[in-house]
């Protein structure tokens, strides 16, 4: 090999320099994929990739750092989440628990489709010294790190044990994190001892590369036959998914619905597909929908499922879409979700399908029946927001949904609102009048507890002068908070809404309904008969976000909160909105539309909660259904 030809670099080095040159491009804009790397170091990776990225320097990879690494990992996901997964961060750590911590951000990562490059050390592949400071002895096989329990929550997973053998390593790896209907996580270990070996790189591994990120257009024939489908439905639903924002195809989905009067419920990820007051939106659907998009759910004869899973809050375990002759017609990128529930397939990106969808029924309309039908029900569940938003007494201690209601008066269209797990979910699912495609911010596939500030962190990132909500429960906060330090340090302008209710929220109120009767969920002293019914903890997470760094104001009263969240989103600093709720005003329910789920309740008990709730749950799942 020509001297001229190559450049002698660490493997560590050559990584870092790797990544800086590797971009995506849609729609004729061009970005760079991996924008920055979080890190944490320890003996595995601070002599490798640490170097690397100190000898590097800011302008060729800039580094950002944390506190915990399954944050780090959150902080990278709602950063590409928000570029619509068009731009990702990497995140480095030790080997052992650096490398552990790791599992589940990848594992929300691939389940929610969003990129992310992991890069933790690994043991040594000279085995110098066997074992090694934190390494997992495994009898039966020589090569088993802790790193292989990053295997199944990867979507693209190899362990680099030579230098030349970065090279296709690397580059599978930039494939999947391009390519929108394989992206998640991607995992390379990187052994200590490899990380710092020298090699001759080829100039060509070091040259600008770009991965187009494809928008596959349909087959004619399966354009026709869905047009033929949707021609033939009376009462057709669209469920609108997070397919629609990854593939920015909102604006399309809005010209088939103006065209066709179709009304259109979203899942958690697709929330904001079109804008609250479309009159074609119905807001949520599943088990926390709206009455009107669950209503309609029953009687669908035709559900067009447009970039989504279906999971099981959506299609409420199986039992959600009633009619004896409902049927499904799929929009994926992913021939894998287009075949769900024996669907008619259309597989291609969101925005090509729906601009195709909607030339082919050119001229074809709903009834008009049909249209009266869901914009009354829609009016009606408006009504059911104001009255939960609404605060009869402003100086009363607020509701959560009276928070949510505060929080809605504040926002402008900009704003990003972020949450994840506990009993917010539903209510925002419900209640949240979504202004803009990328306001809604809900990471509901894992429903991970912590996710919120970090995520937060990576939004504000990704959109350095958009207001940024993290709205976090007690529960939430305590698992973990460490962020707060990340977002002070660089100056990262978040906002946090910490609401205190005293415990699991969320849990508390499904446990109730299965039969635990609460058990476990309450943040409380021990009462007499062991259980924690006592008086509530003397706890001031106020005093702890404060402690690490943040700005913090307190509100009593309804009319505090409103006045402190103006002041948080006016400030220049990270601040934290304190509230302490009433544990009454959840989300209005919809007795006579309620969803289920499926949450199996113990099938013989001695305590009457337990049996009442066996004989609830074999009567819902009697309803349950498989479409083939």
């Amino acid at each position: 090999m020509n001297a001229s030809a190559v450049r002698r670099l660490t493997v560590a080095q050559a990584l870092v320099e790797f990544l800086a040159h590797q971009y995506t491009e849609r729609d004729g804009r061009r970005r760079r994929l991996i924008n920055a790397t979080w890190g944490i170091f320890g003996h595995g990776n601070v002599a490798g990739l640490g170097q690397a990225l100190l000898e590097s320097g800011p302008d060729t990879m800039p580094y950002l750092q944390g506190r915990n690494e399954q944050a780090m990992v959150h902080a990278a996901v709602g950063y590409a989440r928000h570029n619509n997964r068009l731009a990702a961060q990497a995140v480095t750590t030790s080997i052992g628990p650096g490398a552990t911590n790791l599992v589940t951000g990848a594992a929300l990562a691939t389940v929610n489709r969003l990129p992310v490059l992991l890069l933790p050390g690994d043991i040594f592949t000279t085995r110098p010294a066997d074992p090694v400071l934190q390494q997992l002895e495994v009898p039966y096989a020589g090569d088993i790190s802790v790193n292989d329990a990053l295997r199944p929550v990867s979507r693209y997973f190899d362990r680099v044990v030579r230098p030349e053998a970065l090279i296709p390593a690397a580059l599978q790896a930039m494939r999947v994190l391009a390519d929108p209907a394989e992206t998640g996580a991607v995992t390379l270990a990187l052994p200590q001892d490899v990380q710092a070996e020298a090699f001759d790189w080829p100039e060509e591994f070091f040259a600008d590369r770009v991965w187009p990120v494809r928008r596959p257009a349909p087959e004619a024939a399966e354009v026709a036959a869905a047009a033929q489908a949707i021609r033939a439905a009376r009462r057709p639903l669209i469920v609108a998914g997070g397919g629609i924002h990854h593939s920015e195809a909102e604006d399309s989905l809005r010209a088939l619905v103006d065209a066709t009067g179709i009304p259109v419920a979203s899942t958690q990820a697709g929330k904001g597909s079109l804008r609250y007051d479309h009159p074609a939106d119905i807001g949520g659907i599943g088990h926390t929908g709206t009455a009107v998009a669950d209503g309609l759910a029953r009687t669908a004869d035709l559900v067009i499922g447009v970039g989504t899973r279906y999971s099981d809050f959506t299609t409420a375990s199986a039992t959600l879409f009633a009619d004896p002759a409902v049927r499904f017609l799929n929009l994926n990128i992913t021939s894998f979700d287009a075949h769900k529930l024996g669907a008619t397939t259309l597989v291609a990106d969101a925005r090509a399908g729906l601009e195709a969808l909607t030339a082919e029924l050119a001229g074809h309309r709903v009834d008009e029946t049909y249209e009266a039908e869901y914009r009354t029900g829609k009016a009606a569940w408006e009504r059911r927001v104001d009255a939960a938003f609404a605060a009869g007494d402003e100086t009363a201690r607020p509701s959560q949904t009276q928070v949510l209601g505060a929080l809605d008066a504040v926002v402008g269209d900009e704003d990003v609102v972020i949450n994840a797990a506990g009993s917010l979910p539903g209510d925002l699912h419900k209640l949240w009048r979504a202004r803009s495609p990328r306001q809604y911010h809900l990471e509901y596939g894992y429903s991970c507890m912590g996710y919120e500030i970090p995520g937060a962190i990576g939004v504000r990132l990704a959109a350095p002068g958009t207001p940024v909500w993290a709205l976090v429960g007690d529960g939430t906060y305590l698992m973990m908070p460490t962020e707060i330090v990340t977002a002070v340090q660089e100056g990262i302008n978040i906002n946090i809404v910490l609401v205190q209710n005293h415990g699991y929220a969320s849990i508390g109120g499904l446990s109730e309904t299965t039969g635990a009767e609460r058990f476990g969920t309450a943040y409380r002293f021990r009462a007499a008969d062991g259980q924690y019914t006592g008086d509530p903890l003397p706890v001031d997470l106020a005093a702890n976000a404060a402690s690490l760094g943040m700005d913090v104001l307190r509100a009593k009263s309804v009319r505090e909160l409103r006045e402190a969240l103006a002041a948080a989103r006016a400030s220049d600093r990270p601040t934290c909105v304190y509230v302490e709720t009433e544990t009454a005003g959840t989300a209005p329910g919809a007795p006579e539309a309620q969803a289920w789920w499926d949450v199996p309740v113990a099938q013989t008990a001695t305590r009457p909660a337990a049996v009442k709730a066996r004989e609830d749950y074999d009567r819902q799942a009697a309803a349950r259904r498989r479409h083939l």
